[in-house]
């Protein structure tokens, strides 16, 4: 099951041209997955990041049409099966039917002290439901 995030494209997220300037993309993946585990998974980032969190190991992305202010972008958020300790993203963010970027990432569960560990059980039931859809 795919969780969509939208998103409207601000003054702050575009550079002089009046485009989304690239790093902002990010930030706006990154609100997605916060929203995706709050309002999906029912684990908020402010009580996750308590003890540890979910820093991003990996990224890629392919920007294949400008995002202009005042746009309405659509962020589409799938993910795989959640490894020991790792989950992979999967995004696809359109506006109007027409694809903005595409773009891939790996998740890491840490502690409080960023070393790798396992999801705790009831994240990863959650996360395993999610696949499964």
């Amino acid at each position: 099951m795919a969780f969509v995030f939208r998103q409207k494209v601000l003054f702050k997220h575009c550079d002089p041209a009046g485009i989304v300037f690239y790093p902002r993309y990010f930030e706006m993946l990154n609100d997605c997955v916060e929203a995706f585990f709050s309002d999906i998974l029912q684990h908020p980032f402010e009580s996750l990041h308590g003890t540890g969190g979910v820093p991003t190991a990996q990224i890629s992305a392919r920007f294949t049409a400008p995002s202009r202010h005042g746009d309405l972008v659509d962020f589409t958020l799938r993910t795989g099966t959640p490894g020991r300790s790792s989950l992979a993203l999967d995004f696809h963010a359109a506006c109007g039917g027409e694809t903005r970027l595409t773009a891939n990432s790996t998740l890491v569960f840490v502690d409080g002290n960023g070393k790798p560990q396992t999801w705790p059980q009831s994240l990863k039931a959650a996360l395993n439901a999610q696949a499964e859809r």
